[in-house]
C-alpha cells in the first residue's frame, strides 16, 4: 500500500481530535455552569480525547519518516530539520498567547509549545529506537517519567507558587512533563508499526493493538469500581498542576487504551473499509493552523467580543456545527493558497 494511501487514516483521525477539541473549548467559553452535569461530562470526556490524540500522534508518525532513512537519524542537517520545526510551533504557542490569551504571560506553556518541544525531543531520542532493546528502554522510560511526575506531585504543587515564572512556563496547560510520556510511548509504537509495515501486511498490528486497548480500557473500568472516585469519572480522579488537569494513574490507563482501540477503528474504516471523507481528511491535514485559528474565533470574537453565552443545548449545537463548517472552509481556503503559493515562479526557484 503506497504510503500517502496508509497516512489517510491518521489525518482523520486529527480530523475527529479537532472537531472534538472545538467541543471541548466551547463547553468551557461558551456555556456556564447554570448548564449542569451535561456540561462537566462534556468538558471532562472531550479533555480526555483530543489532546491525547495530537500528542499522541507526534511521536506516532515520527517514525513514518525516519524508519525509511534510519541511516540519516543522526545526521545534522536532518536532527535541524525537526529541531527548526519544533520551534516554529513553540513560536506559534507565544504567538496564540499574545493573539489570544492577552491577560496571560506571553510565556506561558500550552499545547503547541508543548508539541513543538516534543518534536525536538522524540528526534534528538530516535536514534535509540535503532538499538537492540532501545524500544523497550524508551517505553520503560516514558512509564517511569509518568510514575515519578505522579509520586512528585504534592511537591510539585508546593514547588509551583514559589517559583511563579518557571511553574508557567514548565507547569502550565499541558505540561512538558508528564505530558511528553505519551508522545514516546506514541514514538515507541509508531516504530514498531512501521518495523511491521517492512516486513509485510500490518493490519495485524492493529489488531493486536486493539486487543490491548480494549485490555486497558477494561483495566481502567475494573480499577474504577474498585476503587470510585465522586463523580465517577471526573477532575477528582486525577492530578492538577497550576489549576491544569493532568490524567491521574486509572484515567491515564484508560487514554491509553483508548488511543490504541481508536488507531485500530480508523485504520480499518480507512484503509480496510476505504472510508476517506475527503472533508474529515482536510481537517486534519490543517490541524495546526486550524487549532489557532478556531481559538481566535471562538475565544477572541464569540466570547470576548460579542459576550456569547448559550443557554439552550440546540443553539449551542448548531452554532458548533456552524464552527466546524467554517473550519472546513478555512482549511480548504489554507490548502488552496499553499498550492497556489508552491506554483509561484519564487516558491519553485526555493
Amino acid at each position: 500500500m503506497p504510503e500517502r494511501m496508509r497516512l489517510a487514516f491518521l489525518d482523520v483521525m486529527r480530523g475527529v481530535a479537532l472537531i472534538v477539541m472545538v467541543l471541548n473549548h466551547t463547553g468551557h467559553w461558551w456555556i456556564d455552569r447554570q448548564m449542569g452535569w451535561p456540561r462537566y461530562w462534556l468538558v471532562y470526556v472531550t479533555v480526555t480525547v483530543a489532546a491525547p490524540i495530537f500528542l499522541f500522534l507526534v511521536g506516532f508518525v515520527l517514525p513514518v519518516s525516519l524508519h525509511k532513512n534510519a541511516a540519516e537519524m543522526t545526521r545534522p542537517a536532518r536532527v535541524w530539520g525537526y529541531v527548526r520545526r519544533g520551534l516554529q510551533i513553540i513560536g506559534a504557542g507565544l504567538l496564540l498567547n499574545v493573539v489570544v490569551f492577552r491577560d496571560e504571560p506571553i510565556y506561558s506553556g500550552g499545547v503547541l509549545q508543548t508539541i513543538g518541544a516534543s518534536i525536538i525531543v522524540m528526534a534528538l531520542l530516535a536514534p535509540i529506537l535503532r538499538l537492540r532493546g532501545g524500544a523497550g528502554a524508551l517505553l520503560a522510560l516514558a512509564l517511569a517519567g509518568y510514575l515519578v511526575f505522579v509520586a512528585a506531585h504534592a511537591r510539585i504543587e508546593a514547588w509551583v507558587p514559589q517559583h511563579p515564572v518557571a511553574a508557567l512556563i514548565f507547569f502550565f496547560d499541558y505540561a512538558p512533563w508528564p505530558w511528553m510520556c505519551i508522545v514516546l510511548v506514541g514514538l515507541v509504537v509508531g516504530w514498531w508499526w512501521r518495523e511491521t509495515a517492512a516486513r509485510g501486511p500490518d493490519a495485524v498490528f492493529f489488531v493486536r493493538l486493539a486487543a490491548l486497548g480494549g485490555a486497558l480500557m477494561a483495566l481502567a473500568v475494573a480499577a474504577e469500581w474498585r476503587w470510585p472516585s465522586a463523580p465517577h469519572v471526573g477532575f477528582t480522579r486525577d492530578l492538577g498542576v497550576n489549576n491544569h488537569w493532568i490524567p491521574g494513574p486509572i484515567t491515564a490507563v484508560w487514554i491509553l487504551g483508548m488511543l490504541f482501540v481508536l488507531l485500530f477503528l480508523f485504520y480499518w474504516l480507512c484503509e480496510v473499509r476505504g472510508w476517506r471523507p475527503p472533508w474529515l481528511i482536510v481537517l486534519g491535514q490543517t490541524a495546526l493552523v486550524l487549532y489557532f485559528l478556531h481559538q481566535i474565533i471562538a475565544y477572541t470574537l464569540v466570547k470576548q467580543w460579542l459576550h456569547v453565552s448559550f443557554q439552550s443545548w440546540a443553539t449551542f449545537c448548531a452554532a458548533n456545527l456552524a464552527l466546524v463548517l467554517v473550519c472546513v472552509g478555512l482549511g480548504y481556503g489554507w490548502k488552496a493558497g499553499r498550492t497556489r503559493l508552491r506554483r509561484t515562479p519564487a516558491a519553485a526557484a526555493a
